[in-house]
């Protein structure tokens, strides 16, 4: 996999064994060169809220892969696209509730499904249980044979 501009690699091949791409092990200045960036912009892009990096029990920031990921589109937006830093925020935000958003529905879909699944079943138990003897019949669309009284006439 490639980031977003396609030349350089993600940074999951570099990550300690047992690590995901979530995991914050990078300490800023490999997250820096990682990012292509200078130290001082990620701590600036920290206060800005633009990316959050974990921290150590002391403190430190510790980036990981998405986190350097984030970075990366961070600087192309800003520098490529010429979005300033607000505008990039408030896309990261976007992109984010639209994630969240997606996951929520794909909640919402399996849980439809299984509800769907549990519906059929139940439909499929209670039309084992007719007994076969009866037949149902629509009263709406019965039919009425009227035959009247023999008249006596005499």
């Amino acid at each position: 996999m490639r980031s977003a501009d396609g030349d350089e690699p993600v940074v999951d091949a570099v990550l300690p064994p047992g690590a995901s791409s979530d995991s914050p092990v990078f300490v800023i200045s490999i997250a820096a060169e990682l990012a292509g960036m200078h130290a001082q912009t990620l701590r600036s892009y920290d206060r800005l809220g633009l990316v959050s990096p974990g921290r150590s029990s002391g403190g430190g920031r510790r980036y990981s892969a998405r986190d350097i990921a984030l970075l990366r589109e961070v600087q192309r937006l800003s520098q490529v696209d010429g979005v300033n830093l607000a505008g990039v925020k408030r896309i990261i935000e976007l992109e984010q509730l639209v994630d969240g958003l997606r996951a929520r529905i794909e909640e919402l879909t399996a849980e439809l499904s299984a509800a769907h699944a549990a519906a059929e079943q139940a439909a499929a138990v209670v039309h084992q249980s007719y007994r076969r003897d009866l037949v149902p019949v629509d009263r709406r669309q019965a039919l009425v044979v009227w035959r009247p009284k023999p008249r006596n006439d005499g």
